[in-house]
């Protein structure tokens, strides 16, 4: 990943998503790109192809919001994926300190009572876990970085029933959260690019925060669970976010949580 050239790349990328034939344009005869030539993108978003131009080769780094949205619309994005663009756009962000969990925040993860929970940061760094967390996978452990244990860790494939749609889920919520100019960043980019899953994944540039949704583990000692995932950013520490997994009162997952310790 080229941190100095983030919305060139991005943009490149979209664009070789969007099929011609969205965009309503006459047909030019035979095609040597996949998607939008730059020409097209440029006639949709009413922009000039020498701008657009500059803005993929990272000569341009500033366009306005007005651009911005006019090449959300042309490029089919949805709200998340939008939203990351202008925030390739922006100016270079205030990366906060790397700050220790408070103790009330590690007080708060040991009184969930069989609830997995642990703490990350925006880069997927595991930063504290109660030790259900810590049970239910050792990829939860404190200094663990949760990206690189889905696509490196060979275990986390059995363990993830559904593990392209965790993949998918892992590579979309690490491009929008994470800071793409911070340098541990792009190490932890280049690492995972050694992975063929991981890199075709990337390449879409698909952009989606966390969100809560169901999980499912098949944990080698107490069988299947579903469980529901919360995402909570730590007030004060917004660098910090606190996953909660929780089962369905009364459901087999409950029963097999209160087995893990």
């Amino acid at each position: 990943m080229a941190a100095d050239n983030v919305l060139g790349e991005f943009l490149k990328a979209r664009r070789g998503r969007v099929p011609a034939a969205h965009a309503d344009l006459p047909s030019s005869g035979r095609r040597r790109v996949a998607g939008l030539r730059r020409d097209e993108l440029a006639r949709l978003a009413g922009i000039s192809e020498p701008y657009l131009t500059r803005l993929e080769q990272g000569v341009d780094q500033n366009p306005s919001p007005q651009v911005l949205q006019a090449l959300a619309r042309a490029l089919e994005l949805d709200a998340d994926t939008a939203a990351h663009l202008f925030t390739l756009a922006g100016p270079d962000p205030v990366r906060p300190a790397e700050t220790a969990v408070s103790d009330d925040v590690h007080q708060l993860l040991d009184t969930w009572s069989h609830t997995p929970a642990y703490v990350r940061n925006r880069r997927f760094d595991v930063l504290a876990a109660n030790k259900w967390a810590r049970a239910l996978a050792p990829m939860y452990e404190p200094g663990h970085n949760l990206a690189r244990d889905v696509f490196l860790a060979p275990e986390s494939r059995d363990l993830f029933p559904d593990w392209p749609e965790i993949a998918a889920q892992t590579a979309a919520a690490l491009r929008a959260e994470a800071d793409p100019r911070d340098p541990r960043t792009t190490d932890l980019i280049a690492e995972l690019e050694t992975d063929a899953d991981f890199r075709a994944l990337w390449g879409r540039h698909d952009a989606r925060p966390a969100r809560d949704e169901l999980k499912r583990f098949a944990h080698p000692i107490v069988g299947d669970l579903a469980l529901r995932r919360q995402a909570l950013t730590v007030g004060g520490a917004e660098d910090q976010v606190i996953i909660v997994y929780q089962a369905t009162p009364g459901s087999p997952s409950a029963a097999a949580l209160t087995r893990l310790i």
